[in-house]
């Protein structure tokens, strides 16, 4: 009996630390997530820096950056046992599910790779940019960039994150850059990643076309507007100096060289004004106007008064536009700018066909919104087909001669599609050589609700 009783005291001495061991192990105390949590809102601001993209982007990206360190960080540094009902399994799923959910909101083309490159998930974006792609197709079946594809495999060899930017020339030219991100946090499933090696890698892509071709312009704009304006200051600067030299005494030369100056300089105040216009419309393209105005009282208005041009180009004049109001919402000075400046064009360029007919009529196709047209049409030498494209560029002239003849700046149409784009409108042009040419405009009826018919 004696050896019995000593068995069982001795069990139950070592109950109370067998029982310890065991709650250890089921309630080990899991990871202070504050660092983490510091860690995380760091990345977020410097994601919204590095990127350049919006907050609530950058916001998703600092989820998925959070449930990734969580996910991966505290599964392999803690053995925390999943909550009642929910095995590892499913939780991981959870994990990868969020993940996924936080890739599929950011608006750039995102792919997520193992260290061999081979596609584990795909955004969104990315499908809509590159079309589908395969889990476990090699990311170089869609994106054959060299340059992306060494620096994929730099960051896949335990190197940090990388930027880089390519250009692609077919079929038609692109600016590219991608951000190649390890995730060392993550694993990528089943698969045994080697030691030094990040479990999964982020590329995010980003379209910079836009971006390059708004700085090209900029740069051509402002090469240009300087090329416009030296050229009537040298002028101006080599006409003051033959008055204070061989012409300082005399009159008749004096005259005439005053006479060019003023030119020179009515050349250079059209052309400032016109930056000015353009500059302001530039600014407001995005505001769309919603005063009422009278669309055939506007161009009936810009034929008046350019009857007096009309009269001295020998040119008639035909006008038919409706009665009765044809409203729509825009800026009646910013309209009367358009269509002086084709009426203007059509009485300049057009003259030798000795008529222009300036007609506005509502469009037989439209159908939820009305839409007019407007048009001014010529019968002058037309424009070679080659020229249409770029008319409405800065600067651009189909003949420079002429247009500094005629006291063109090279802004005009640029103007005017400038202020139709700001009303929603579209300029079409259509010309041929010996048949004229056709400045047509569709504009957006005015849409007036009745307050009756609103609920």
């Amino acid at each position: 009996m004696s050896l019995d009783t000593d068995k069982e005291e001795k069990q139950a001495n070592q109950e109370p630390l067998r029982l310890g061991l065991n709650r250890r192990a089921v309630y080990r105390k899991p990871v202070d997530v504050r660092w983490i949590l510091l860690a995380s809102a760091g990345i977020f601001a410097l994601f919204s820096i590095a990127f350049d993209v919006p907050v609530w982007a950058s916001f998703f990206a600092y989820a998925l950056i959070f449930v990734l360190v969580i996910g991966g960080g505290m599964k392999s540094r803690t053995k925390v046992k999943a909550p009642s009902g929910v095995s590892r399994k499913e939780a991981s799923e959870i994990v990868d599910r969020g993940m996924k959910s936080a890739v599929n909101a950011l608006p750039d083309p995102c792919f997520v790779v193992d260290y061999r490159g081979t596609t584990q998930y795909v955004n969104l974006a990315a499908q809509r940019r590159f079309g589908t792609i395969a889990v476990g197709d090699p990311l170089s079946f869609r994106i054959r960039a060299p340059s992306l594809l060494e620096a994929l495999d730099r960051v896949s060899n335990g190197g940090s994150t990388e930027v880089i930017d390519w250009t692609e020339k077919v079929p038609m030219e692109l600016w590219l850059e991608a951000h190649i991100a390890p995730l060392w946090s993550v694993s990528s499933g089943n698969l045994a990643v080697p030691r030094g090696r990040p479990g999964l890698i982020l590329v995010v892509i980003r379209d910079l076309t836009e971006a390059r071709r708004l700085e090209r312009m900029r740069a051509d704009f402002v090469a240009n507007a300087s090329h416009e304006l030296r050229t009537p200051l040298a002028s101006l600067t080599g006409f003051i100096e033959t008055l204070q030299g061989p012409a300082k005494g005399d009159p008749k030369a004096q005259d005439q060289f005053l006479g060019i100056m003023l030119d020179q300089a009515e050349r250079m105040r059209r052309l400032i004004d016109d930056l000015l216009s353009l500059s302001r419309i530039e600014m407001k393209v995005h505001v769309q106007p919603e005063t009422l105005v009278d669309l055939s009282l506007i161009m009936r208005h810009s034929v008046e008064t350019l009857l007096p041009v009309a009269k001295e180009s020998g040119v008639e004049v035909n006008v038919n536009v409706p009665e009765e109001p044809a409203e729509i919402r825009g800026e009646k000075d910013e309209l009367v700018q358009v269509f002086s400046n084709l009426i203007e064009n059509a009485l300049k360029y057009g003259s030798s066909g000795g008529r222009v007919d300036v007609t506005c009529r509502l469009d037989p196709d439209s159908t939820e919104t009305p839409h007019w047209i407007a048009e001014v049409r010529d019968f002058g030498p037309g424009i070679d087909p080659e020229h249409l494209p770029r008319l409405t560029e800065r600067f651009y002239r189909v003949d420079v001669v002429t247009s500094r003849q005629m006291k063109g700046t090279g802004l005009g149409l640029a103007i005017v599609k400038h202020i139709l784009t700001r009303h929603r409108a579209r300029l079409e042009i259509e010309s041929k050589p010996d048949e004229g040419a056709c400045f047509r405009v569709f504009i957006p009826g005015a849409v007036i609700y009745d307050e009756n018919d609103i609920d």
